[in-house]
């Protein structure tokens, strides 16, 4: 194990020293900071062999590390194994992060190297303060080279998938309106263009979708907004003859994807250029930078994209139940023939993608669905492979997190069920984390709180166990587009180079609190719900959630003696929604189980 990739680390040490790089970096990123990539951009798994979708690879001469956060402690400890590289557990205790390390090992005169296409400028520009500023080192920075692109004989081709459009009548807003919105921003700012990079953004300016990074519909695309002009920067084969002249009677102006870098170079720039250097790659905010005064702020698109229009809103209410009653029937089955026939991970997530594509509107997965039974549980984002999975018997707990793309919203559900015996401390651990997501759910808040001030919320009953989860509480999701979307989230620490926004009316996100054992079991539950608005009085704007998701939690492993009162009655309020919602999608034999399901404890 792992001896392939040893060999490649091997090769790009002396492929450094050819080039005179001392420290080379290598991200989990596209040209456009994404967080889900096409398998063109995979350059950090290709040589590592760890697959989850976020980690960090620095190699210098002699030696390498691999940066990921708690997610994916236990999946990269199995999957380093054998390549010499080490495993670098983010925010643990006496672990560097990786300004840290370079900090503390890079010599003054030595090199540092990273393809500036798929470097954040934002940790690009860390890097450069650490050691030139901070550190006053003497550092060369090498960043217009791919050095490792030469090892990967087979790398897969640049994706390019056409483009469709998003009818006006589904989303509730008009290109025109959007770029209303978007040079009001501007104007707000004192912009006189701006720069996105972020492919989901682009996708929701322009009412336009693709699938040029699988199960995220969106385009490789850049575009450049001034106050009279708007181009977008897009692969020439992703337009369709109805796509050309949809861009034209909406005003933009295409340009091919490889033309940005050299249109940005010679056209004409009066005034501020508005580019977050958080969303856009090293090598272009070096460019602009150098051209023109920067607002480096998020993009516009950002928050006006998280707030979901009416006809969304009323759009993602449908879809989520119709998504809930199709997961909710799939849990019935395993519950009821695990044990009584042959299944195993990979088997019941086909089974469960199968049904999903049932579902009118269906038009992908949001992400590979996460089917982990027992001890795989504990890896947060564990994948079922055609080459590694385990069998399912009627034992333990399984746990399934997983979500649809449908011409109505994006979906993104995680349930944990019992298919046999459990442990005292298994039904403790889940019960706590259903008291958790469910008192969230619940919660009341002053208007003007981020996710920041509520995660406390859902992890006070895990931590008075002294439990914790290594991810955050909850991320925003997109309308038909990225299952994971900014600019909100639920998260306890603060992370100045992240934000906090302010958690408004009209956005959705996700209640998703866990524990995770390992060698032993994972559990997660999560509910996607709707910020809404409450009473209003002297003291303020209160807020609230509203439910999104409606399915079942599997009362064979709660024990209602970890529960307080008003635990079981948020439990049993729950689960009389989900009774009214979904009951007109089951009738008979699967009526009687949904009322089973959902019975008063």
């Amino acid at each position: 194990m792992g001896s392939v990739e040893k060999q490649r680390i091997a090769e790009l040490h002396r492929i450094m020293a050819e080039e005179g790089i001392d420290y080379y970096i290598v991200p989990t990123a596209d040209y456009h900071a994404s967080e889900y990539v096409n398998e063109y951009f995979k350059i950090r798994k290709f040589l590592s062999g760890f697959t989850g979708s976020a980690g960090t690879l620095v190699i210098s001469r002699t030696d390498a590390g691999l940066w990921t956060d708690g997610r994916y402690f236990v999946q990269a400890e199995n999957e380093l194994e054998g390549t010499g590289i080490v495993l670098y557990k983010m925010e643990e205790e006496n672990v560097p992060t990786i300004k840290e390390y370079l900090e503390e090992n890079v010599s003054d005169g030595q090199t540092v190297g990273f393809d500036g296409r798929v470097m954040s400028a934002s940790f690009g520009m860390e890097i450069e303060e650490t050691l030139c500023e901070k550190a006053m080192k003497n550092v060369k920075f090498v960043y217009d080279k791919d050095i490792a692109a030469s090892l990967w004989t087979d790398r897969p081709s640049m994706p390019v998938s056409r483009v469709w459009i998003v009818p006006e009548e589904s989303c509730g807003m008009s290109v025109s309106e959007k770029l209303a919105k978007v040079r009001a921003k501007m104007t707000e700012e004192g912009a006189e263009h701006l720069l996105i990079s972020k492919l989901d953004d682009i996708m929701w300016l322009y009412n336009i979708r693709a699938n040029d990074v699988q199960h995220n519909p969106v385009a490789l695309s850049y575009t450049f907004v001034s106050h009279n002009e708007t181009i977008l920067f897009i692969q020439p084969n992703a337009l369709t003859d109805e796509t050309k002249l949809y861009l034209k009677e909406n005003g933009i102006t295409y340009k091919n994807y490889d033309e940005v870098t050299d249109y940005l170079k010679s056209c004409e720039i009066k005034g501020k250029v508005w580019c977050s250097k958080r969303d856009i790659s090293y090598i272009l905010y070096k460019l602009v930078k150098s051209r023109a005064a920067l607002v480096d702020k998020e993009n516009p698109t950002e928050i006006l994209k998280a707030v979901k229009t009416p006809v969304e809103l009323e759009n993602i209410r449908k879809c989520y139940i119709k998504d809930s009653a199709v997961l909710t029937k799939f849990l019935f089955w395993i519950k009821e023939n695990a044990g009584k026939e042959p299944m195993d991970e990979l088997s019941v997530s086909k089974k469960l993608d199968a049904m999903r594509a049932e579902i009118p509107g269906f038009l992908d997965l949001s992400f590979e669905t996460i089917s982990a039974y027992k001890a795989n549980a504990a890896m947060a984002h564990y994948s079922a492979q055609e080459d590694k999975f385990d069998k399912i018997t009627a034992e333990g707990f399984y746990l399934v997190d997983s979500g649809g793309q449908y011409e109505d919203g994006t979906t993104d559900v995680t349930r944990t069920v019992a298919l046999g015996a459990l442990t005292d401390e298994m039904k403790l651990h889940f019960t706590k984390v259903v008291c958790s997501m469910l008192r969230m759910a619940d919660a009341k808040f002053l208007y003007g709180c981020t996710g920041r001030n509520l995660d406390i919320i859902a992890r006070e009953p895990l931590w008075e166990c002294a439990l914790d989860y290594k991810h955050g509480t909850g991320h925003g999701i997109g309308y038909i587009l990225n299952v994971h979307e900014g600019p909100h989230r639920m998260g306890w620490q603060y992370k100045p180079e992240i934000g906090e926004t302010v958690l408004e009316e009209g956005m959705i996100v996700s209640d998703e609190p866990g524990v995770y054992v390992q060698d032993s079991h994972g559990i997660r539950i999560e509910n996607i719900v709707e910020i809404v608005k409450e009473e209003k009085n002297d003291y303020g704007q209160f807020m609230g959630f509203r439910h999104l998701t409606y399915v079942p939690i599997d009362l064979d492993a709660i024990d209602v003696k970890y529960m307080e009162p008003s635990d079981i009655r948020r439990l049993n309020e729950y689960h009389k929604q989900v009774y009214d919602k979904v009951a007109p999608f089951f009738e008979g034999i699967e009526l009687e189980k949904l009322r089973n399901a959902t019975r008063v404890v």
